[in-house]
């Protein structure tokens, strides 16, 4: 056996006859004379698991085990205790302790323990590591809340799961509205069901009538053979069409009608398929005036939105970010004596987040992998760009100087991002005339 087992005990006569035992069974065994010293080894060895007495010269033997709860929860620990009482083990059992023995005890009752105990352990981390896979093939993690805003947004995802409701998911690009489909299908009746993601935006027009309704064999140049689109291929399902506003309007025409009827006539062909799906959509555009400027279809807007769903940027639910950056730190395996220190907290607090949540996750990979040391400082962050440069009222020139050009290009690119990379809004908030602002664009390569 290659587990490391964290043995405490202020007894030394008592500490080493149970080293033996437990080393003759094959565990590596690490000794602690102190509730303090137990703890010390308790980080620098990272054991398997903690057996300890409730008796120590300086702390609670329960103490110890509320400690080690708190910092790695997974770890089972086991108490040992001479004065033993239905009290003192059901407050250990209270605190997360596997198990509780009384001494004198007998060889065997330990050993067994001890292995009923690593194999716990084993079957968590093999669970653990199924539900992260299964995360990672679905694309749910990362959903991760502090802040009142989204716990509320959450709980309401959370009841629209359980309708047949179709549901409008908005917010800016890299806020995870793919995310909140999935977990929405996945807590929802379907969830046996396959749920199918499609981004509008990136299939050609030609070929996207075909795509969502399919098409028949011979109803066009290539056409080989009968093909089912996406709204049969998501029957029982989910369908998650990313990207809606994209759209062009006669083919919002054709899904407003797959919608109200639950049926689709494939290209070429004279017959219709009726549907059973349910539909969730998402967008990072402003609908509302899309719809004013005559670019999406008002029926079909109100057909989409029976449940809205805005999930705000990352700037404005800072309180999410401490969490974020500890979620990331674990998905990517950092080691644990990494951390940000408070000034970096600080500093990606007051960022503006132009990438949002896809940003965080690459920024906390980037420095997990690019570490000199386990403290994370704001140098380490990499943050400052152009989409993120806020200005201040009163602008300060450095002494070396800056373009005017660069302050020019980083206000067009906030106004873009404000208005949702809608041009005449963003002019109106740049208060210049529309073909100044694509001109500009033009001349600036944006």
């Amino acid at each position: 056996m290659s587990e490391v087992i964290l043995l405490i005990d202020d007894d030394q006569s008592l500490r080493r006859v149970t080293e033996y035992n437990l080393t003759e069974k094959g565990f590596n065994v690490v000794t602690a004379a102190s509730g303090g010293q137990g703890l010390e080894y308790f980080k620098t060895t990272s054991p398997d698991l903690v057996v300890t007495d409730v008796k120590l010269g300086d702390m609670n033997g329960l103490d110890i085990l509320g400690k080690i709860k708190e910092d790695a929860p997974d770890i089972p620990v086991i108490i040992m205790t001479a004065f033993g009482s239905i009290e003192m083990a059901v407050q250990a059992m209270h605190k997360g302790a596997f198990n509780f023995i009384t001494k004198p005890f007998d060889r065997d009752t330990l050993i067994l323990s001890c292995k009923k105990a690593l194999e716990l352990k084993k079957l968590r981390s093999k669970t653990k590591l199924l539900a992260n896979e299964i995360n990672r093939l679905t694309g749910t993690e990362g959903i991760v809340s502090a802040s009142s805003v989204m716990k509320e947004l959450l709980d309401t995802a959370s009841r629209a799961a359980n309708s047949e409701a179709t549901v409008l998911i908005t917010g800016e690009s890299g806020t995870g509205k793919e995310v909140l489909a999935r977990l929405i299908h996945q807590n929802s009746p379907r969830s046996n069901g396959p749920m199918v993601a499609v981004n509008c935006a990136a299939i050609p027009i030609g070929l996207l009538e075909s795509e969502l309704f399919g098409h028949v064999k011979g109803s066009f140049t290539g056409a080989i053979k009968d093909r089912k689109g996406h709204f049969q291929t998501a029957s029982g399902g989910t369908l998650f069409l990313d990207e809606i506003g994209e759209l062009a309007t006669d083919i919002q025409v054709k899904l407003l009608r797959a919608i109200q009827e639950k049926e689709v006539q494939p290209v070429g062909s004279e017959r219709v398929k009726t549907l059973d799906i349910r539909i969730v959509a998402a967008t990072n555009l402003n609908l509302q005036k899309k719809i004013v400027q005559g670019e999406f279809r008002e029926d079909l807007y109100y057909r989409l939105s029976v449940i809205p769903l805005f999930i705000p940027p990352l700037r404005e639910r800072i309180e999410d970010i401490p969490a974020l950056v500890k979620h990331f730190l674990k998905k990517f395996d950092a080691p644990r004596d990494v951390f940000f220190s408070p000034k970096a907290l600080e500093v990606l607090n007051a960022y503006q987040w132009p990438g949002n949540i896809r940003e965080m996750q690459n920024i906390v990979e980037r420095c997990i992998i690019l570490r000199k040391k386990t403290v994370i400082e704001p140098e380490d962050l990499q943050l400052l760009d152009h989409k993120s440069l806020v200005l201040p009222l009163t602008p300060v020139i450095p002494n070396e100087g800056i373009a005017l050009e660069d302050i020019e290009k980083s206000y067009i690119l906030k106004a873009l991002e404000k208005a949702g990379q809608n041009r005449s809004e963003a002019a109106r908030l740049l208060k210049i005339p529309r073909h100044v602002l694509l001109y500009r664009l033009k001349k600036y390569g944006l």
